[in-house]
């Protein structure tokens, strides 16, 4: 576990951790990975975005798929911008569901599209969605993000799902990814209608930005954050718009080799995309304060007795929220290690991605 863990502590040393202009994000444990840290600056210029038309995929259309751009709506009335997948070859069969999302700071045009279109060649109906508050969803000020709310959307895809006529809703599962996973996990401990969920190298954002990575926070530290936290909600308010930090992911030089991966996956025609907060924008400076006090894995044991899967790489900095969450889950679960993978490469490696894993996995448990 040392070994995995040393790229997060050289992300803590790298952060500075020392209360200047870089601190806000920093010091949650973010740092520039997961909130696009760097200089604090007051900007608000973030705003919704239409829904696109044609195919604005970062990874190539399937023939053997059908696709469709529809919303629908969370419990807190926000709209959702959400593609679906469908096997062309279904012959009008209700279909085992899939809803996936993430990874945090993406958007559904990125990997979580990526898995559904994938999955839906497998012969699972499936969505991808863009969480509240980004990409081509709803909810204002922009780029927040809420681990209540995201949970919930969680929850929304299960409505939507149990009521498309293409769907047996008793066959319903979920995938999260990255920062979704936590959320994927926190969501079928309460929703009961989910039968089955699998997380791909997760991050629980909320052990990530109250404890920073790998739990290196101090309680002092923890504090001063939230001091500062606290008090950019006034500056907020004041100028009746929320600050953001800059443009995500700029690499200056110097960065842990696990935020150079990053910048690999969301800075380069490998996966850029305009509407990815971390490709091409920023978070809310006060998003992680939602975050700092509400555990999403508590109640993890109450998923069973529905199957956990756990998919991490073996050379990911994060694999350590993986092989914690399993310990904590009840059976039935599994963990599974992709060797040589590190955390990025889980998001679009096909070569690395365990599909054939994935489809018999929830085959054997969304069965008829």
């Amino acid at each position: 576990m040392n070994k995995q863990n040393s790229p997060g502590n050289r992300a803590a040393q790298a952060s500075g951790l020392d209360l200047g202009q870089r601190d806000l994000l920093k010091l949650t444990g973010a740092g520039v990975a997961a909130l696009g840290a760097g200089s604090l600056f007051d900007t608000s210029n973030a705003t919704a975005q239409s829904v696109s038309g044609g195919w604005d995929k970062v990874f190539p259309r399937s023939g053997n798929v059908d696709h469709e751009k529809i919303t629908f709506k969370n419990r807190y009335g926000i709209t959702l911008s959400t593609d679906l997948y469908q096997p062309k070859n279904r012959a009008g069969r209700r279909l085992a569901a899939i809803a996936i999302s993430g990874p945090f700071g993406t958007v559904k045009e990125q990997s979580s599209g990526l898995y559904a279109q994938t999955m839906a060649e497998r012969g699972f109906f499936t969505l991808a969605f863009d969480p509240s508050f980004t990409g081509e969803s709803g909810g204002e000020p922009r780029n927040v993000a809420s681990p209540d709310i995201n949970t919930e959307e969680f929850s929304a895809a299960v409505d939507f799902l149990g009521l498309h006529p293409s769907v047996d809703r008793e066959r319903i599962g979920v995938i999260g990814i990255c920062g979704w996973g936590g959320m994927a996990l926190n969501a079928v401990a309460v929703d009961k209608r989910v039968k089955a969920v699998a997380a791909s190298t997760m991050y629980d954002m909320t052990r990530l930005l109250s404890r920073g990575y790998n739990d290196s926070v101090t309680l002092e530290q923890r504090t001063q954050t939230l001091d500062q936290l606290s008090r950019q909600r006034w500056q907020d308010a004041e100028k009746g718009a929320p600050a953001y930090g800059p443009v995500s992911l700029e690499l200056k030089g110097g960065e842990p080799q696990f935020v150079v991966e990053y910048a690999d996956y969301y800075k380069t025609p490998r996966s850029f995309h305009p509407r990815a907060i971390n490709s091409n924008a920023s978070w809310t400076l006060t998003s992680p304060l939602s975050f700092m006090n509400m555990p999403l894995l508590t109640y993890i044991k109450e998923i069973a007795p529905q199957p956990v899967l756990l998919i991490h790489g073996e050379k990911a900095h994060s694999r350590y929220f993986s092989e914690t969450a399993y310990a904590a889950a009840a059976e039935p679960k599994e963990l599974l290690i992709i060797p040589g993978a590190n955390h990025a490469d889980l998001y679009d490696r096909v070569d690395m991605i365990p599909f054939d894993k994935l489809q018999s996995f929830f085959s054997q448990h969304l069965s008829a």
